[in-house]
């Protein structure tokens, strides 16, 4: 027995290739979405088995076990599609199988649109999680496949909660239908509008993302009269942390955010948690957030350890300051995640001696590293070095 895993393109027989067309006139047997053969016409075999799960296509297959069965999936065998959980099974079972691509809902918003897709993002939203917000920072035009419950209002919710309402999107539905349409506009605009459930979406790139290695010059950051992380420290804390492009990252007592704007960019896949009981640093951390392009970085308005007790599970941790709550905010992070990578600073004796007993509470030898630096200042025609406060970074979790 040989099975066809055939591409429907836009779900009609005239976006279909031919190739594909004439496989489903000869099929004696049809297999997929209800909505996707029941579509086809009458004269088309009237044997046709409505499934997606990958298990019960294969049961079906088994059982019918005649050589042509078709397995008719919407799009391309290849963008996203079910296809990629069938073929390991037909495998297993020892059932051969031929694939026949078809056109994508990519191709059909390209066309549409007569604009090039080989530079777009290409990122599924149907049936699975997806950040929007993450998706848009890459730098490049993102095409959504979207679905379920993250249909294209829903993505542009996440893009206008981000602070990004003003940015360009385009959502195409029913492409290659009659009823097709196109609409262009803002993602704040679209994120109170309905859309068919057959639809596509495309969001151009979040503006102002800053690409540097880590340890931004302190000129790029708005500070007011609030402290700041100086470069060369800010640069060994992202040292110490490592942080990966889908983390999960804490800044606690975060201050005018210059830690978190950096942590937030080297992870722009994941998302960052900035947490600051000043009203003034709070504005400042917002600012620094949007002149840098940080998205994807929340800015938590609260006194650790409470305002982390909501927060999404961290894979690194940066304390910068917890108003006396040193041991409470480390049980917190551990509790959350006992592997969670923590970086502490201290300017005081009294605070290092509190971070490193902190971390010997749960039994987590503390890596200790002294930071002095020293700026040149111009002084006539000579130039003086002036010694910073010397830093104190205690790391925990950190030597992997």
């Amino acid at each position: 027995m040989q099975v066809i895993l055939a591409a429907a393109g836009g779900g009609t027989l005239l976006s279909m290739t031919e190739e594909c067309r004439q496989a489903v006139w000869a099929a004696p047997c049809l297999i997929g979405a209800r909505r996707l053969l029941e579509s086809l016409p009458d004269e088309v075999t009237g044997q046709r088995l409505f499934a997606t799960r990958p298990a019960d296509i294969l049961a079906m297959l088994q059982s019918i076990n005649q050589d042509g069965c078709m397995v008719l999936y919407s799009g391309d065998t290849g963008f996203y599609s079910g296809t990629r959980s069938l073929i390991p099974l037909l495998e297993q079972a020892g059932i051969s199988y031929q694939v026949l691509p078809g056109i994508s809902s990519v191709q059909l918003l390209s066309a549409a649109l007569g604009r090039p897709w080989q530079d777009w993002q290409l990122v599924s939203a149907h049936g699975t999680v997806c950040d929007a917000v993450g998706a848009v920072m890459q730098g490049k035009s993102t095409f959504f496949l979207t679905g379920g419950q993250l249909d294209p209002a829903a993505l542009c919710r996440q893009l206008a909660e981000a602070g990004l309402e003003d940015l360009p999107v385009t959502v195409g539905e029913d492409l290659s239908y009659p009823s097709q349409q196109i609409r262009q506009g803002t993602a704040g605009e679209f994120a109170a509008l309905s859309f068919q459930p057959l639809s596509v979406l495309l969001a151009e790139p979040a503006p102002n993302v800053t690409r540097r290695t880590p340890g931004f010059p302190d000129s790029l950051f708005l500070r007011g009269e609030v402290p700041m992380t100086k470069q060369e420290v800010r640069a060994a804390v992202l040292a110490k942390l490592a942080p990966q492009p889908d983390d999960i990252l804490w800044d606690v007592g975060a201050g005018t955010g210059s830690v978190s704007v950096e942590l937030a960019l080297a992870a722009s896949r994941g998302r960052t948690y900035a947490v600051e009981c000043n009203e003034a640093a709070c504005e400042l951390i917002r600012a620094n957030r949007k002149k840098l392009g940080a998205w994807n970085l929340r800015l938590v308005q609260g006194y650790a350890p409470q305002a982390l007790l909501e927060l999404e599970s961290p894979d690194a941790v940066f304390i910068g300051g917890t108003k006396g709550s040193m041991e409470e905010t480390v049980s917190v992070v551990l509790a959350a995640n006992p592997k969670a990578r923590i970086c502490i600073s201290a300017i005081c004796i009294e605070t290092l001696y509190r971070a490193v007993e902190a971390l010997q509470q749960h039994d987590i030898e503390a890596e200790i590293v002294q930071i002095n630096i020293s700026r040149s200042k111009a002084a006539g025609s000579l130039h003086l070095m002036m010694a910073n406060n010397p830093v104190f970074l205690i790391a925990g979790n950190c030597d992997v």
